[in-house]
């Protein structure tokens, strides 16, 4: 791996060419209401592209001399960047796609610090309105745009046969002209949209989406894939997930771990409130023959969890892309024609129905795991909330930065529920460690969590 060190400096070449003098300072402002930490991390993530690490922690660490610093010139405004990974630069100029990347990072951190007061959104109107305004302020959405948006989940660390079907089920999207949205790091979120671009080639699209949406939290450990090129930055992993949902006219989930299984029950609890029963929205789990047991595991604890209306909204389809990509096409016909005759928009859903509980941040530390009510009488789509933030706090235990440092020094979050449903989790997790989706191949896994039956 590339350890050199650049310092270059950038100017932007499409967007966000000026800022106001209170904008700069902010974002040179490292006190704790400052932008500075924020942008610098975000950034070093997008330049740290192509790296294999998925560790927030080790690459805040590795680069800690690294710096990103804002200049007002008289021609707009100029990024000096010091000791930054060598990999992001081609004979000391830096990938034009890198460099875009950075000044999305810039334009979504000066947004959100400067015009989304986000301890005043108390309302689920007024978090979903920041969503939209977040994703509007990015230029992604427009009033023209068919539905025609797929948004792709699965792991980062994944075998070379799933990476490659990832990649044959994004060809067979790209050549019927679906744009990709992905979680934007690698693994099933960079080969669906690598697939997808040769398709489109094939096809002449010449104006092919590749859409990455991402999180500070996750950022470092995913950094955007080269594909990507378009990326936004959200506040928090609730906001990046009601965007999936919003933006999104169907879903393809690919093998992955905890964090697609957080992905998962987030997207069933929102369909399974009663108010999104009739609301067409294909959701597909796919995987070479390989990944058969896998989404038998998760289908079983699905089934025994949130039950068989769980189990309807969702089709598994084993090592068949051409299929996946006629029943994604088939689901989004019935999604326009839903939108058309409910006057909803293409760009944006309105109309699903996602509850406060979705919404409303969760701060995974020690108190908050240990609280989480997990009973088997609870409401589906309400217990469905509460797992999705257990596999929350696993994923920040395991890659996110502020996770792994409060796991290190308050030792493992403790886990506690129903013993039917503790078994079953128990179970779930082992079955990921066993099958290294809990870090990359040749790294060994120390648990961030204990399993407490009640």
């Amino acid at each position: 791996m590339n350890h050199e060190l650049v310092n270059t400096s950038i100017r932007p070449e499409e967007f966000l060419d000026v800022l106001s003098k209170s904008e700069v300072l902010r974002l040179l402002d490292s006190s704790k209401g400052g932008l500075y930490e924020l942008f610098r991390n975000c950034s070093l993530a997008v330049l740290n592209c192509g790296n294999e690490m998925d560790d927030g922690k080790e690459l805040l660490e590795r680069y800690q001399s690294f710096e990103i610093k804002i200049h007002q010139t008289q021609r707009g405004i100029k990024l000096y960047i010091d000791n930054a990974p060598a990999s992001a630069f081609v004979e000391g100029r830096i990938i034009k796609g890198i460099g875009e990347l950075v000044f999305s990072v810039l334009r979504d951190v000066v947004y959100i610090g400067n015009e989304i007061e986000l301890d005043k959104l108390t309302t689920s109107e007024s978090l979903t309105d920041a969503v939209f305004h977040i994703l509007r302020n990015a230029g992604v959405l427009t009033s023209s745009l068919k539905p025609n948006m797929v948004v792709c989940w699965g792991g980062h660390s994944i075998s070379r046969e799933e990476y490659d079907y990832s990649k044959e089920v994004g060809y067979e999207l790209g050549l019927r002209g679906f744009d990709i949205c992905t979680g934007c790091g690698p693994g099933a979120m960079k080969g669906p949209m690598k697939g997808a671009a040769i398709g489109h080639t094939k096809q002449r699209i010449k104006d092919g989406i590749y859409l990455g949406l991402s999180e500070p939290g996750i950022i470092a450990a995913e950094a955007p894939n080269p594909m990507v090129n378009n990326l936004v930055i959200m506040p928090d992993i609730e906001k990046r997930l009601e965007a999936f949902v919003r933006l999104g006219h169907g879903i393809v989930v690919f093998p992955g771990g905890v964090g697609t299984a957080e992905e998962i029950l987030y997207v069933l609890g929102i369909l399974l409130h009663p108010k999104n029963q009739k609301i067409p929205f294909p959701l597909i789990f796919t995987g070479p023959e390989s990944a058969k047991d896998y989404f038998a595991q998760i289908d079983a604890f699905i089934k025994a969890t949130l039950g068989e209306q769980a189990v309807s909204r969702y089709q598994i389809i084993i090592n068949d892309p051409t299929e996946v990509a006629r029943k994604i096409k088939k689901g989004i016909r019935k999604v326009r024609k839903f939108r058309l005759k409910t006057d909803d928009a293409f760009y944006y859903n309105w109309r699903l129905h996602i509850e406060h509980e979705f919404q409303s941040p969760f701060i995974p530390n020690h108190e908050n795991m240990a609280a989480l009510e997990i009973k088997q009488t609870m409401q589906p789509h309400l217990l469905a909330v509460n797992l999705r933030r257990v596999f929350s706090g696993i994923v920040a235990g395991n890659v996110k930065d502020q996770g792994i440092r409060a796991v290190e020094k308050f030792g493992h979050y403790e886990i506690n529920g129903d013993k039917a449903i503790m078994e079953l989790l128990d179970e779930l997790l082992t079955s990921f460690v066993q099958q290294n989706r809990m870090k990359l191949p040749g790294t060994r896994y120390h648990p961030c969590y204990r399993i407490i039956q009640n």
